[in-house]
């Protein structure tokens, strides 16, 4: 692992790069504490507590995965649709309205690729749909030429499987591709690829049993 203080640094180290593959949701944007304020105050209306700790242990799940999370944590009565469907129509009101913050760097590293031709994808836990929607209210969407959600795969993150197909939608062998994450099982699932993993550390920084997968670590 090798330490870097910007995603710029890493990606100038990288000089092979064939394609960059993007996470969403603490990457691009500054959404996870936005997702958790408003996630927290869904389940605290419907009797329930969200801690960081848990929140954080939830980070780069969906779907079936981040079901059983939740519901090992409050039971297997929690209504986990429900709750997460309304704190997203939340987190939606204050995307049309407000808008999204856009995380550092990442405009500028955007910037560096296109001028060197380096195609980009943009492989997220969130569904396709969502994902398109954030992407083009920031007017992010043209800078990517591919964009795989949670929805287009069978297993989601740690599985490889949505770096896999991000990678092949861009026609790009995954072992020639960089992977920019921020969570923990979002870097397993990019070593689990085959790809080049970059860290970019967010709400919890990686614990020691995945710094072997990262191969550069953003440190501001």
């Amino acid at each position: 692992m090798r330490q870097v203080g910007s995603i710029r640094e890493a990606m100038e180290e990288i000089q092979e790069q064939g394609a960059c593959l993007f996470d969403m949701d603490g990457l691009i944007f500054d959404t996870e504490r936005s997702f958790m304020e408003q996630l927290a105050s869904v389940m605290g209306e419907r009797g329930y507590r969200l801690t960081r700790e848990i929140y954080c242990d939830t980070l780069g799940l969906s779907g079936e995965e981040l079901m059983d999370r939740m519901r090992g944590y409050y039971g297997s009565e929690y209504p986990f649709r429900e709750i997460s469907r309304a704190a997203r129509e939340r987190l939606n009101r204050v995307a049309e309205t407000v808008g999204l913050a856009i995380k550092p760097e990442i405009s500028g590293i955007l910037a560096y690729l296109q001028e060197r031709g380096v195609p980009c994808g943009v492989a997220s836990g969130s569904k396709t749909d969502m994902v398109r929607k954030y992407l083009e209210i920031c007017k992010l969407d043209r800078c990517f030429q591919a964009i795989v959600g949670s929805d287009q795969v069978s297993c989601s993150k740690p599985a490889p499987d949505i770096f896999l197909l991000a990678a092949e939608k861009l026609h790009m062998l995954p072992e020639c591709c960089v992977v920019l994450e921020d969570s923990e099982n979002g870097i397993r699932a990019g070593k689990a690829a085959g790809c080049i993993t970059v860290c970019v550390p967010d709400m919890k920084w990686p614990g020691e049993e995945v710094l072997r997968d990262i191969d550069y670590l953003v440190v501001r």
